[in-house]
């Protein structure tokens, strides 16, 4: 499935479209993987257990925006567009959204 965050793909004008598609996940915070990362808030660094946690539910919510596309009969998904919310009782959830329009291209 080919995904694009422009409105359009060059040399592949737009036939049909088919409507919007979606995925979100929301994904809790670890006690542990806060801990550490509030470590490495002081020390510097990055927090690897953070940006894998975040690239997992980026990834999830891409398959699922897809799985809708392909139930559309789509080809694309265009105008793809990421949303991140924190959620929950102190921020303890990510919230991880993802919304493009289902196409059929030429």
């Amino acid at each position: 499935m080919l995904t694009t965050t422009t409105s359009t793909i060059e040399g592949r004008p737009v036939r049909e479209y088919l409507g919007l598609v979606g995925g979100e996940v929301i994904v809790g915070a670890d006690l542990f993987k806060d801990f550490f990362a509030s470590i490495r808030d002081v020390v510097g660094g990055r927090s690897g257990s953070y940006e894998h946690s975040l690239r997992d539910a980026r990834n999830a919510a891409m398959q699922e925006m897809e799985r809708s596309a392909i139930q559309l009969g789509a080809d694309a998904v265009i105008a793809v567009d990421f949303d991140y919310e924190v959620l929950g009782k102190g921020g303890s959830m990510l919230m991880v959204c993802v919304c493009g329009t289902a196409v059929k291209l030429g």
